[in-house]
């Protein structure tokens, strides 16, 4: 008979049979990709808020708690939006705002202006405020205060819901590492989720005080570094390290024997 130790020997990155290499390093390639994209999308979005590259504590604040002193349009306009438009057609729309959004000056010239900048795609992608319509506008007019409770509340649960699904399975990975010591292993493993959740909360909490916006910075940047050492350390581990033909047994054994396993004790065959 031999023990439960000498069955679990493969129980390692490094060891791993083939096949499970395959699925982990095909998942890892695949969702390493989906977060440098995630990260892009970002810098195009909230990182212009301000009108400027890079995302800085002004572009959460932009975000999450609004510019107040003048309207989401207005803040679009001098952001993100600065260059979808001509210089005359911007300055136009912007009297307009400031002027109160009257409906006469709509009809006379602004709807025209709406129409050959900003129609193309406010008024025919789904999701995007309609510009051909007057009450769309002048919602938009109003003094920005930055993301509404329902678009928080929508995007919230899209990402504790997917993000956690994500870092689930990138912690299940890492834990089969050989050459992290136990403690750093609960650590690493742990932080994508407290970070996460310190992002969305963030978010919602810079919607209440700007001084806020800093956290979303540091949840970003948390949870970024734990799940990028998870996925160099199991990449390294399964096609760099494994080259050595050591046998490096039960990644594991440690939380076995902690949870009162003997694997040396003899297992029964059949």
């Amino acid at each position: 008979m031999q023990s439960l130790r000498s069955h679990m020997v493969w129980l390692n990155l490094p060891n791993m049979p083939t096949p499970v290499k395959v699925l982990f390093s095909g998942y890892l390639l695949a969702i390493g990709l989906g977060l440098a994209m995630a990260g892009l999308q970002i810098m195009l979005t909230h990182g212009m808020a301000d009108g400027k590259p890079g995302l800085s504590v002004d572009d959460i604040v932009y975000s999450y708690y609004g510019d107040r002193s003048a309207s989401k349009l207005e803040s679009k306009l001098n952001g993100s939006m600065k260059g979808m438009g001509t210089p005359e057609a911007r300055l136009d729309i912007i009297k307009w705002v400031r002027n109160g959004s009257p409906e006469a000056e709509w009809e006379k010239h602004v709807k025209a202006t709406f129409a050959q900048n900003c129609a193309a795609c406010h008024g025919v992608i789904p999701g995007l405020p309609n510009f051909n319509n007057l009450d769309e506008a002048k919602k938009l007019a109003k003094v920005d205060e930055g993301a509404t409770i329902q678009s928080l509340t929508r995007v919230s649960h899209i990402h504790l819901f997917g993000i956690s699904f994500i870092f689930f399975m990138m912690g299940f990975i890492f834990s089969f590492s050989v050459y992290v010591p136990r403690w750093l292993k609960i650590i690493v493993i742990a932080f994508p989720f407290v970070f996460l959740i310190l992002d969305i909360l963030s978010w919602w909490l810079t919607k209440l005080n700007p001084n806020f916006a800093w956290l979303t910075i540091i949840g970003g940047i948390g949870y970024s570094l734990a799940s990028t050492f998870m996925w160099f350390v199991s990449m390294y581990e399964m096609f760099i390290l494994s080259r050595t033909g050591k046998v490096y047994g039960n990644a594991w054994e440690n939380d076995m024997a902690a949870w009162g396993i003997d694997l040396d004790k003899p297992r029964e065959e059949g």
